[in-house]
């Protein structure tokens, strides 16, 4: 992997999104990130980005996602599940949808 700066145009009409929740849905051609906003003490949650990605894109993704926690581990400390959470997956994978 090349290390090459570029320029990056960020539109000003763009806004920010937060995501509380992320399901992952997958086929052979490529990945596709719903990120959710789950709203509290409702079984509900407000669908917020679709980001579609290739194989080879989700691969690099996982590379930068798991250097960025370690340098961001290294710095502030530990991070870890929500005791609730713990022992539960997070990330709903749906597979061969199409």
């Amino acid at each position: 992997m090349t290390n090459q700066e570029i320029a990056v145009n960020i539109p000003q009409t763009l806004d920010p999104v937060y995501s509380n929740m992320i399901q992952i849905a997958y086929k052979e051609d490529e990945f596709t990130f719903l990120f959710l906003h789950q709203l509290p003490q409702v079984n509900q949650a407000r669908a917020k980005a679709i980001v579609s990605i290739t194989p080879t894109h989700a691969k690099n993704l996982l590379a930068v996602l798991t250097k960025t926690m370690n340098d961001y581990e290294q710095k502030f400390g530990q991070v870890s599940a929500p005791k609730e959470q713990q022992g539960k997956e997070n990330v709903t994978t749906l597979s061969g949808y199409s």
